[in-house]
């Protein structure tokens, strides 16, 4: 049977959800602790959650909107910045005819912790730094989606509406060089983005981005090449 969305507290202490998208919203809700403070102001910016010394970021979308704030965060603050990766999704059209119920089917989609490098490439300098880390929540969720005739072009004029959170499945925390090498074929001394593809059995697109956030992060070098591939290994 297929999850169903839990029943969330959305006016929990101190959670300001006014505006708020329901995945971040419910997101915010799972990750606080008791001490927790939510939506404090920090040099300029509204930090989602302060635990302690740490601010803590639940990002939904493109890291683009972020690396602005992030980059002037981790030069006095430790940020962590939480992430999730739909590992399984169902989809929900919304009727257009009164008399006609939701239709809700489960996406052959499945989402795994190395899609976050998607996003990574565009804050991939911020690896390095001690002062961030970053944690991939993998999730259930349903994606809600409306039909708008005048968005045709895109998904047949399907668009999405909102994203709820059914339920957290697993959670994996990067914060050292090492938890960012593991995404690295282990026991070779050189390698090629197809070596990276072949090793965790992804798309060679998305090794790329691997290898190119781990270059500029400088936890990786270009020694030469291997036939027509560029040729990696670890910094030393």
């Amino acid at each position: 049977m297929a999850p169903t969305p839990p029943k969330l507290n959305p006016s929990g202490p101190g959670i300001g959800l006014l505006n708020e998208k329901p995945l971040h919203a419910s997101l915010k809700q799972w990750y606080g602790q008791p001490g927790d403070c939510f939506e404090v102001p920090v040099d300029g910016f509204v930090i989602d959650i302060v635990r302690g010394d740490r601010l803590l970021e639940i990002q939904t979308a493109n890291f683009s909107a972020m690396k602005s704030k992030l980059t002037k965060l981790v030069q006095s603050h430790p940020v962590r910045v939480i992430y999730p990766i739909a590992q399984e999704k169902w989809l929900v059209k919304l009727s257009t005819d009164g008399d006609k119920a939701n239709t809700r089917r489960k996406s052959p989609k499945k989402g795994r912790v190395e899609d976050v490098f998607w996003e990574m490439v565009r804050i991939s300098h911020l690896i390095p730094n001690p002062n961030f880390s970053l944690e991939v929540l993998l999730i259930q969720e349903e994606e809600v989606r409306r039909f708008e005739a005048k968005r045709r072009w895109r998904r047949n004029g399907w668009c999405t509406e909102e994203r709820r959170l059914l339920a957290v499945v697993a959670r994996h925390l990067l914060q050292t060089p090492a938890d960012w090498l593991a995404f690295l074929p282990q026991g070779v001394d050189a390698f090629t983005t197809k070596d990276i593809a072949d090793a965790m059995g992804i798309r060679r697109e998305l090794a790329q981005k691997i290898a190119y956030a781990l270059r500029t992060a400088k936890l990786i070098e270009l020694i030469g090449k291997r036939g027509r591939g560029n040729l990696y290994r670890v910094a030393v």
